[in-house]
């Protein structure tokens, strides 16, 4: 016997009603987010690095460290490392 998966208008609104309801959510988190930045920015801190580190943040802490050594070991490659000197 096969299954069938009864389609109906009022189900196919229902979804994209959900969905729109969650994508207007989702504008309204992140207008909440670039007005903290905003704030941090008037107080003097630098954004770029704030996202570097939210970066960072949301990584495994090995896929960090093993970033973080290639980054060192790029960087003393190009001479740009200033430990040491």
């Amino acid at each position: 016997m096969e299954d069938k998966v009864k389609i109906t208008a009022e189900d196919l609104k229902s979804y994209i009603e959900r969905i729109e309801k969650l994508e207007q959510e989702k504008r309204d988190v992140q207008d909440h987010i670039r007005d903290v930045y905003a704030k941090a920015a008037d107080e003097g801190w630098d954004i770029k690095v704030m996202k570097q580190i939210i970066r960072l943040r949301k990584m495994d802490d090995d896929d960090r460290e093993e970033q973080e050594i290639l980054l060192d070991t790029y960087k003393r490659a190009l001479g740009m490392s200033y430990e040491g000197e």
